[in-house]
């Protein structure tokens, strides 16, 4: 399948889970709404636990590209950790799947395939990757932890100055998750960030 049209595929599961929960979502309309035929639709994703896979995967997969970009726009180190934690409550109010993969919450709405990979026979490249293990939390944090340091340290080999930074990212990273869960009532994300890391050594 062409890719423009696997996407189209994701856009459509993605829209038709904003207008009902998942059970309730039909391999018919989403292949109708992405203009292919319904066997398209299981030849690619072998059926709609791998649709709701590659999904899921597709979703995270954007959070963390905004985590990138969030990461580069300041120059300072504070500034881009609380632009990334920004991005990660932002983005989790807006996306109910990106919520449910970072918190591990999953609302009877949604999709929730089980996180350890699911076997498959299928030949397809898309459908393996649309088979292979979902990010957890705990995951999650680990990448977005990872990809901070490796931004704030230019790709520098690890010392004891890297395994602090690592430390600092990660609250960070818990720090949003927190707010996620219980929004601050004053102010925003960023601002506790800051807070939390005026006392903090970031290079």
């Amino acid at each position: 399948m062409m890719p423009a049209a696997r996407e189209s595929l994701l856009d459509a599961a993605y829209t038709a889970l904003a207008c009902r929960p998942w059970s309730a979502v039909r391999m018919v309309d989403v292949a109708a709404a992405a203009g292919v035929s319904r066997q398209t639709l299981y030849n690619e994703f072998g059926g709609k636990e791998g649709l709701a896979r590659a999904l899921i995967r597709r979703e995270a997969d954007g959070y963390l590209a905004g985590v990138d970009r969030a990461l580069t726009v300041h120059d300072d180190p504070r500034e881009r950790l609380a632009a990334a934690a920004e991005w990660t409550a932002a983005e989790a109010r807006r996306n109910a799947l990106v919520r449910a993969v970072l918190t591990g919450c999953w609302s009877e709405r949604l999709p929730a395939p089980a996180l350890p990979p699911a076997r498959s026979g299928s030949t397809v490249p898309a459908q393996r990757r649309a088979d292979g293990p979902l990010p957890s939390p705990g995951d999650l944090v680990a990448l977005v932890r990872d990809r901070a340091v490796a931004v704030l340290t230019g790709g520098a080999p690890g010392s004891a100055d890297t395994a602090e930074l690592a430390r600092v990212c990660e609250l960070v990273m818990r720090l949003a998750l927190s707010c996620v869960a219980a929004p601050p009532a004053e102010g925003g994300v960023a601002d506790l960030v800051r807070g939390a890391l005026r006392r903090q050594s970031v290079p």
